[in-house]
């Protein structure tokens, strides 16, 4: 037999030891049907779909495309739904998303084959965006906006999918001026069809009267559950990131591919160097290359002891542990200036454990080309014969080596395979520098770097330097040079509003940037607009399932203490909003970048089709490439078959199990078991849900038949 069907088999057998078998004579039972861990997605190209698809693709979890516009398109049938392997019937979707309730038309085939596809296997659809109607179990309702409600999840929700929210689920509204959300808000038939339930799991008030209509609901009827959702949304915005947990899950009960996480790390860099001050006047930096050579210098923004001291009693208030990216010759500079002491060093390395440490180069230089600053914007300088200086490969060395020599010195505990250059140089830094400075791998190889941070904003994703992974990080818009508000507001004025209303009028030429309608107050812009705009872009990317850390600079520790306020916005709503069970995770870089890379493999092996999983009864077999781990989310209780014993998988996140599952050494599959109360979609010809007794055994997939999902690389369904 093929190799992976030995794989499966060995699993099995070995399974056979912890597992009692029915004793001898009994009576055979039904086939089980074989359920594969894959969602069908019908598209028709709307926002709602393709946010579900988003929530599917950030987790990696595997779906098939059926793409309603491509007239080429195959027809939903019984042989396309499923078949028979091995004797036994086979599901080839674990659960449906449809655009609608019906988006085929009414009396249609392809729809009465999902029904009765839907009844035959337990397999549930989700309805990404409906109107209330009695056809899903509503009654009509109101139909509006829904800009600034807040909906609530119920008790049912609460108890069952969306049991990792508080409660509230606030509905965007950030331009008073623009609608946003559009959606129906009705009561369930008070008499439903004969057999028909309606449960909502959210809901909010209705306007103009008492009661509260349902947003998202399950409709039991004909034998099969649909999730109506009847408002529309897109998958940038907050209230359906806060529901598309629920969705999959529910969608898929609880057993699919794939997993998600709300991450959030900050780094502080620059610590124990000091940061240029920003000159309202000249609307500048002096000292900085964005002030022309020989401007008066203010004085610079640096941390203090007592700043030191306030960061670690807010790491435990806030319950969050900021990563300090130092460099210590800013601390050996400070001492030259100051008689030989720096308490600002002497309060961080007495609370050393308080804190993360990565290693931010000894002086802070630009490592990428030698800049020429003798115009504004710099240029990468040349020589005789026009080729690019580069920063030298003994200075990038000495800067990593001195960093960590000082740390060693004053007894500073680090992680030695962690860098943060300055400014992120070294990487290529368009569009003075087209390329990364071809010294910097060969500097990093000599020093063992594993983990390189970079700036989210040249660089989204996660690529190799030399012997380096890098970790984007998100800057967050708190400026460097910034210490206080009104310096934060007064450059902020300069970069994001028209000429005429006396910025830069940089943003009236840009593709990237919107101007502000009118400038900021120096007194309240930075509380009122800033900190919420920043709190809220914050929370997206954590709500995204993006691992990616934040930066800010020590400059916003200091003075002021700017940098704290939209971090503890978006620490203050997240607790408002998820449930004790769904902290926020909070990673080092190694560990962020680590994630990064198992998931850029699974991504890439799942969309190539080089990741096939399918569940029998209580038992789920996972091949992969030779030595990946798998990604999975799981009940609790379910454990990893491993040699001849047992292992709990994952660990608890949101009322589920996830996580990464490494098949033994040598092999491609992972053979996972389901606790005996877990779900029981699986279900023999005659419809009754059953349980195998020896779960793993059922795993065993006879000769010669394929274990492959049933069409090929890619997500979109093509003849």
């Amino acid at each position: 037999m093929g190799r992976t069907t030995r794989l499966v088999a060995a699993w099995a057998a070995a399974a056979l030891l912890a597992v009692t078998l029915p004793a001898a004579g009994a009576a055979a039972a039904e086939p089980t049907a074989r359920i594969d861990l894959r969602v069908l997605v019908v598209d028709d190209g709307g926002p709602s779909v393709a946010a579900i698809r988003n929530e599917l693709d950030t987790a990696g979890t595997p779906y098939t495309r059926l793409d309603l516009g491509d007239t080429g398109r195959p027809r939903v049938d019984a042989a396309f739904l499923a078949d028979t392997v091995g004797g036994g019937p086979r599901a080839k979707f674990q659960g449906v998303v449809l655009p609608n309730d019906n988006p085929f038309g009414a009396g249609s085939a392809e729809m009465a084959a999902l029904a009765d596809y839907e009844k035959r296997f337990s397999i549930r659809q989700v309805d990404a965006y409906t109107y209330a109607r009695p056809a899903v179990g509503l009654n009509t309702g109101y139909a509006g906006s829904l800009d600034g409600q807040t909906a609530q999840v119920t008790t049912a929700g609460a108890s069952g999918p969306f049991g990792y929210l508080r409660k509230n689920v606030p509905f965007e509204n950030n331009d008073n001026g623009v609608p946003e959300s559009y959606g129906y808000l009705a009561t369930p038939l008070d008499k439903q069809a004969e057999g028909a339930t309606y449960t909502s799991y959210v809901d909010a008030p209705v306007p103009g009267g008492s009661q509260r209509g349902s947003l998202v609901g399950q409709y039991t009827h004909d034998g099969r559950s649909e999730l109506v959702i009847t408002f529309v949304y897109n998958h940038y915005q907050s209230q359906f990131r806060l529901l598309s947990r629920g969705i999959v899950e529910w969608l898929t009960q609880g057993v699919h591919l794939g997993a998600a996480r709300n991450y959030f790390a900050l780094h502080v860099d620059d610590v124990f160097g000091s940061d240029d001050r920003w000159d309202s006047v000249l609307n500048c930096t002096p000292g900085d290359i964005d002030c022309p050579p020989g401007s008066p210098e203010n004085d610079p923004i640096r941390m203090t002891a007592a700043d030191a001291q306030h960061a670690k009693q807010w790491e435990k208030d806030h319950g969050l542990t900021l990563d300090l990216a130092f460099n210590g010759g800013g601390s050996e500079a400070h001492k030259e200036a100051h008689a030989g002491t720096d308490p600002l060093a002497q309060q961080l390395i007495a609370d050393q454990g308080s804190f993360r440490w990565i290693n931010h180069t000894y002086n802070h230089p630009f490592m990428g080309c030698v800049q020429d600053t003798s115009t504004v914007p710099w240029k990468c300088a040349t020589d005789a014969q026009g080729r690019i200086r580069w920063y030298s490969r003994a200075d990038i060395t000495a800067q990593i080596n001195d960093n960590r020599g000082w740390a060693a010195r004053q007894g500073l505990a680090l992680d030695k395979d962690e860098l943060v250059t300055g400014e992120h140089s070294g990487l290529r830094t368009l569009p003075q520098q087209q390329d990364d400075n071809p010294e910097l791998a060969p500097a990093l190889t000599q020093t063992q770097v594993a983990w390189l941070g970079s700036d989210t904003s040249r660089e989204h994703e996660q690529r190799q330097v030399g012997p380096s992974l890098t970790v984007p990080r998100y800057p967050m818009n708190v400026f460097y040079n910034a210490g206080k508000a009104a310096e934060q507001v007064d450059e902020y004025n300069w970069l994001y509003t028209r000429k005429a209303d006396g910025g830069s009028g940089v943003c009236e030429n840009s593709s990237t940037t919107t101007c502000l309608r009118e400038p900021l107050s120096r007194t309240t812009g930075f509380a009122d607009y800033i900190v919420p705009l920043e709190s809220r872009i914050a929370m997206s990317h954590v709500l995204a399932n993006d691992p990616r850390p934040h930066f800010i600079h020590q400059s916003n520790l200091a003075e002021e203490r700017i940098g704290y306020q939209p971090v503890e916005k978006l620490l203050t709503d997240y607790r408002t909003l998820f449930a004790d069970n769904t902290p926020l995770v909070n990673l080092r870089m190694r560990d962020i970048g680590g994630e990064l890379r198992k998931r850029a493999a699974w991504t890439a092996a799942v969309q190539s089709g080089k990741v096939t999983a399918f569940r029998v009864g209580a038992a789920i077999a996972v091949s992969a490439p030779a030595g990946m781990e798998v990604s999975a989310t799981l009940p609790s209780g379910t454990v990893q078959v491993r040699g001849t014993g047992r292992v709990a998988f994952g660990t608890s996140y949101a009322g589920l199990r996830s996580g990464w599952a490494a098949p033994d050494t040598g092999q491609n599959t992972v053979v996972l078991v389901l606790p005996a109360d877990g779900p029981t979609t699986s279900r023999p010809l005659s419809g009754k849900a059953t349980r195998v007794q020896n779960p793993a055994a059922a795993l065993v997939v006879p000769q010669g038949v394929s274990h492959r999902v049933p069409y090929g690389p890619g997500d979109t369904v093509r003849r």
